[in-house]
């Protein structure tokens, strides 16, 4: 998985950081997400092609039905469905575990650049997102102002 991850944080946008994490600590990400949300893997062949997984959308009580969501697809089989299958089961699980909504933080650009697309954006809208923040020049990689956006979708009755 940090495979996957790696070009990520090297080549893009996508992620504000600046190193790839180490082992070590990628592992203790994973540790940490699983204590409390799923951490999925998808895998063709026995290769792991991607992940995702939900983390605190903030931690304090009041938020516990509301998660931040992420999704890596390997570089090489990106647009091959692998994402959408990947936000269903998670979305299945969060469902099963009381979660009501969703949320997406995204890096932004327009016009695009060769760190940054907008596929991301237009991924989450497709999955039934909608843009509800935009938060401008908040992140500087490469030497560049990047915005974010935030995009959330509602997948539970809030009673």
């Amino acid at each position: 998985m940090l495979a996957i991850y790696a070009p990520y944080v090297e080549q893009t946008a996508i992620t504000f950081e600046y190193d790839v994490p180490t082992e070590e600590e990628f592992r203790g990400r994973i540790e940490k997400v699983q204590r409390t949300y799923p951490w999925l893997v998808a895998e063709d062949g026995g290769k792991v092609v991607g992940y995702a997984y939900a983390s605190a959308f903030k931690e304090r009580a009041a938020y516990q039905w509301a998660v931040e969501t992420s999704i890596y697809v390997s570089m090489g089989q990106k647009r091959q469905g692998i994402g959408r299958l990947l936000h269903e089961s998670l979305e299945t699980a969060l469902r099963k575990q009381g979660i009501l909504n969703m949320n997406a933080c995204i890096s932004y650009i327009d016009p695009e650049d060769e760190y940054l697309t907008l596929d991301s954006v237009r991924f989450h809208e497709r999955l039934g997102y909608q843009q509800v923040a935009h938060f401008h020049q908040c992140g500087l990689k490469f030497g560049r102002w990047y915005d974010m956006i935030w995009m959330e979708k509602l997948i539970g009755r809030h009673q």
